[in-house]
């Protein structure tokens, strides 16, 4: 299997610039084959600018980068692509803006048979696994359908906050929400990333990379701690639930 993505838990760390915390993996997972990068800007309002931050990130790890927004065939930029980024924002807005240029299953298609890299941050990541429904964002607008590109047969939640035992907020924690998704049927797993971390896939193997814990949710198990090197193979290979 061809399959690359290296799946971002945020684009910007406390403390650090954009994208800065996870530049040295994004130059490694890229090489030096990839020469430009296909962002897709749709998960936020304004492209343009959203653009120009990526390019210049980009630029300056030594690679060019074309933003799809400004070609007018979507789908032919994805199959003339040699890596795609797709940036944070909000995911229902961006997985409609997918399904409306006709984009998921191309992607798909790359990844999986031409095996070139794709890259996701926040809501980037959510779009690359099996759906969209553990993700922290409103559904500002309504996609056709909740199921993602599915490079990943399960979920990924960015931005993954734990309880705050001092917390006088009563409301359902991140945790709690999870395990309210897995309380229906046939719901795969859902990975909780938290900020700092990331999630590299290449073919069959996935490992966790970055500098914080993920915490693992499988229907009917307790929720389980993993440290950065932890070998997530299995969630790739194992018929989980």
């Amino acid at each position: 299997m061809k399959r690359r993505a290296l799946l971002i838990s945020n684009s910007t760390l406390y403390g650090g610039g954009y994208l800065e915390h996870c530049q040295e993996q994004i130059r490694e997972f890229l090489g030096d084959k990839v020469k430009r990068v296909l962002f897709v800007p749709y998960a936020l309002h304004d492209r343009d600018v959203y653009a120009k931050k990526a390019r210049q990130k980009f630029e300056s790890l030594g690679y060019g980068l074309d933003s799809i927004h400004e070609d007018p065939n979507p789908v032919e930029a994805v199959r003339k692509a040699e890596g795609i980024f797709i940036g944070g924002g909000n995911t229902f807005r961006l997985l409609k803006d997918l399904y409306d240029n006709n984009l998921v299953s191309e992607i798909n298609r790359r990844v999986f048979q031409d095996g070139i890299p794709y890259i996701g941050s926040s809501a980037g990541t959510n779009v690359a696994t099996a759906s969209i429904n553990t993700t922290n964002d409103m559904p500002i607008v309504f996609p056709p359908s909740f199921k993602a590109i599915g490079l990943i047969p399960f979920n990924i939640n960015p931005h993954y906050l734990d309880t705050d035992p001092n917390s006088e907020h009563m409301g359902e924690t991140r945790e709690k929400r999870i395990e309210q998704y897995h309380e229906e049927r046939d719901t795969p797993p859902v990975m909780g990333l938290r900020e700092g971390s990331m999630l590299l896939v290449e073919g069959d193997k996935a490992i966790l990379l970055g500098t914080t814990r993920a915490r693992l949710f499988i229907r009917g198990k307790k929720a389980t701690e993993h440290e950065p090197g932890t070998d997530f193979t299995f969630l790739l290979t194992e018929n989980l639930p």
